[in-house]
């Protein structure tokens, strides 16, 4: 089973937040590879932070030797080989790992794609979550097998495509 930690700090409390991260969380796991896990007894943890940009600039520059914000990080616990055995582990319960959201920087972006907050939001979380589970960018060939996962999620939520005016 999946369980979705959401800490909120300071993002627009006239929406709700828990059900929309708990509900892009679930989503991505079950579209991907991984599904066993959201079929699992055992509770598997993703926390989610929805903070500011300052936050994410100190943790990019921290983690990534990046010193600027960027919109979504996220911070694995395991190895994409090691996802696989997750669902039949001994453990008790299992912290996939965290994402964390710049708040300034998914405004921006938003408005300039011309979409609403929370359908960015939504897809940065899903994004997110892929990255907990192995999934990458870095090569041509990784990108678009990512963005595929990505686009199919997004639609089964009810969104538009979150690369549609893209071109590789």
């Amino acid at each position: 089973m999946i369980e979705t930690a959401l800490l909120n700090e300071g993002w627009d409390a006239g929406t709700d937040w828990d059900a929309l991260a708990a509900r892009a969380v679930d989503r991505a796991v079950r579209m991907s590879p991984f599904v066993a896990l959201a079929d699992s007894e055992m509770p598997i943890e993703i926390a989610v932070r929805l903070t500011r940009d300052s936050e994410v600039q100190t943790l990019n520059r921290e983690y990534r030797n990046k010193d600027k914000p960027t919109n979504v990080l996220s911070f694995p616990m395991f190895e994409r080989d090691e996802i696989a055995g997750l669902a039949d582990s001994p453990f008790p319960e299992v912290m996939l790992g965290d994402i964390v959201l710049a708040q300034e920087t998914c405004a921006h972006e938003a408005a300039e794609k011309g979409i609403a907050m929370t359908a960015h939001a939504t897809h940065l979380m899903v994004h997110g979550v892929l990255h907990l589970m192995g999934f990458d960018h870095i090569s041509d060939d990784e990108a678009e097998a990512m963005e595929a996962l990505e686009r199919r999620i997004m639609a089964d939520l009810g969104h538009d495509d979150p690369y549609g005016d893209e071109t590789r």
